[in-house]
């Protein structure tokens, strides 16, 4: 099973480039982020010709995650639990369908700058609620794949220039911190489990030619739980894509289950 995740960067801004990378891999499940429409703005009817099953939690203008698979959705979960006031749609959550059937979450964690602000605030609280479930979700003991676009540089040779980080959310020990924990529930990053080595990046900013001179952070990642990383076969990360016309800031990750 080839599980993706892309943060897309508005999906009818993009949605031909998206398309065409979905022709190109035909992953077997789909997480996008910052999708940047409300549920029925979803232009849900290519991927459907595609043959993927679609399950969206949208918001106006910003955030909004989507989930697409080639298999039924089941027990489909729209945001994080305990989210009282929060009206960022930033989670989604489903069953993929099959013989062996494998929960996966789609994740947009919030960016948190500037520090010192309540959106850093927010970020560490939305960190300590996805620990909370994460922790509920392997206590289920089953297939898990928690993949997304997590703001977080983990380590410093997950960007091509640190001390240009280090007054950011993305980069602070708290941020770092927080992701560390949630390893430490059992969860395994796919990229390193795989073999996946240093500077391999997943977003180029737009400006001062990042993407020509490779500073690039990798933020996008996948977490499997130890059920799902028995049957880790492999990770690609589709670099290429960034090079496309009208592309997406950030690129598809691809972890390959032997499921």
């Amino acid at each position: 099973m080839r599980i993706a995740t892309w943060n897309v960067n508005s999906i009818n801004a993009r949605l031909e480039t998206v398309l065409a990378w979905f022709r190109e891999a035909s992953p077997d499940v789909a997480c996008l982020q910052e999708i940047k429409c409300v549920d029925e703005k979803f232009p849900a009817e290519p991927f459907e010709s595609l043959g993927y099953n679609v399950a969206v939690h949208g918001q106006k203008t910003y955030n909004g995650v989507a989930m697409l698979s080639k298999t039924p959705l089941e027990d489909v979960r729209r945001g994080l639990p305990e989210g009282d006031g929060d009206d960022h749609a930033r989670y989604i959550e489903a069953v993929i369908s099959g013989p062996r059937p494998v929960r996966v979450g789609g994740l947009y964690l919030p960016n948190g700058n500037p520090i010192g602000t309540e959106k850093f605030a927010y970020k560490l609280r939305w960190m300590e609620r996805m620990n909370a479930h994460a922790r509920n979700l392997l206590a289920l003991e089953e297939p898990l794949v928690l993949t997304g676009d997590f703001n977080v540089i983990p380590e410093d040779t997950d960007c091509e220039n640190p001390a240009a980080w280090l007054g950011d959310a993305l980069f602070q020990p708290e941020s770092r911190g927080a992701f560390r924990a949630l390893m430490w529930l059992g969860l395994t990053d796919a990229h390193q489990a795989a073999g996946g080595g240093p500077h391999a990046y997943t977003f180029w900013d737009y400006q001062a030619g990042a993407w020509q001179r490779n500073n690039g952070i990798r933020i996008d990642h996948a977490l499997l739980s130890p059920q799902a990383a028995d049957r880790l076969r492999g990770v690609e990360i589709h670099k290429h894509v960034r090079a496309w016309e009208k592309p997406s800031d950030h690129v598809p990750l691809v972890v390959d289950l032997d499921l």
